[in-house]
Parts: C-alpha cells; sequence; structure tokens
C-alpha cells in the first residue's frame, strides 16, 4: 500500500466508511424489527458503486493498467463471455449470467469514471436522445429501427 497516493487513500477510507454506514443502518433495522429488510433505492443518494471501485482499484494499484483503451477492450471481452452464457440454450444459468453481466458494468463504470462521465447521467442523456427518436405512438410494439418507423 505503500505506492497510494493521498487521494486514493481518501478514496479507499470513504469507501470504508459509506460501507460500514450501510451496514450499521442494516443492522439497526434488523436489531429493531427482529428481521433482515432490503432497504428501498432513493433516487436522490449517487451510487455508491463508482466509489467501491475506486477503493477497489486503488487498493490493489490497478489504475495504471486502466486506460480508456484497456477498459473498452475488458467490457468488449466481458460482453462476448456474458454472450457465451447463451451460446447453446436460450435459458442460459442465471447465476452465471448475473456475474458476467456483474463484470460488463463493472468496466462500464470504470471507464465511465476514467474519462469524468456520470454512468447513470450519460444513460439517462442516451435515453432522452432515443426517446425523440422512437415516439411511443410510432415505436410502441415494433422492433423497426428508427428511420424505418
Amino acid at each position: 500500500m505503500a505506492s497510494m497516493t493521498k487521494r486514493n487513500l481518501v478514496e479507499v477510507s470513504l469507501c470504508r466508511r459509506a460501507d460500514d454506514e450501510i451496514a450499521a443502518v442494516r443492522a439497526l433495522v434488523t436489531f429493531s424489527l427482529g428481521h433482515t429488510m432490503t432497504l428501498p433505492h432513493d433516487d436522490r443518494i449517487p451510487s455508491n458503486v463508482p466509489a467501491a471501485l475506486r477503493g477497489f482499484v486503488a487498493e490493489r494499484d490497478w489504475a495504471r493498467f486502466h486506460s480508456p483503451e484497456n477498459l473498452a477492450k475488458s467490457i468488449s471481452i466481458e460482453a462476448a463471455e456474458l454472450l457465451e452464457c447463451f451460446q447453446w440454450n436460450a435459458s442460459a444459468d442465471t447465476d452465471r449470467v448475473r456475474g458476467e453481466l456483474a463484470d460488463v458494468l463493472t468496466y462500464c463504470h470504470l471507464l465511465a469514471d476514467k474519462l469524468g462521465l456520470d454512468a447513470d447521467q450519460i444513460v439517462l442523456e442516451k435515453l432522452a436522445v432515443t426517446r425523440g427518436k422512437y415516439p411511443i405512438d410510432k415505436a410502441r410494439g415494433r422492433s423497426d429501427k428508427y428511420d424505418e418507423l
């Protein structure tokens, strides 16, 4: 851990603090109610995925390997592994799909973070563009490309 920068140490610390706070809330809910409860997602609270990934990468000193090019390659490689789950059978093993999908999403988040982009924000922006290309009255129930509607 000697090669970690001050920023990396702060990111790791923040990530651990967020994880500790989540664990404390879950423990309190479990203690108070006598059973485990899934906490609802609040869209006003930013995702802790980028912070968790930054901490994970920083702890291992892997940022030097995460060029945009390498991350884009990794997305493609992991997407191929996800597709492989369905290679010979349309009803793939859900646990295997879950793992491969997590790998794809992880590399997508890492690339967005590397480029200084907010993954949720760019998806919402693209969704707005796609809504314009596929108006409900023309696209509902159809799989045609937007220029063929």
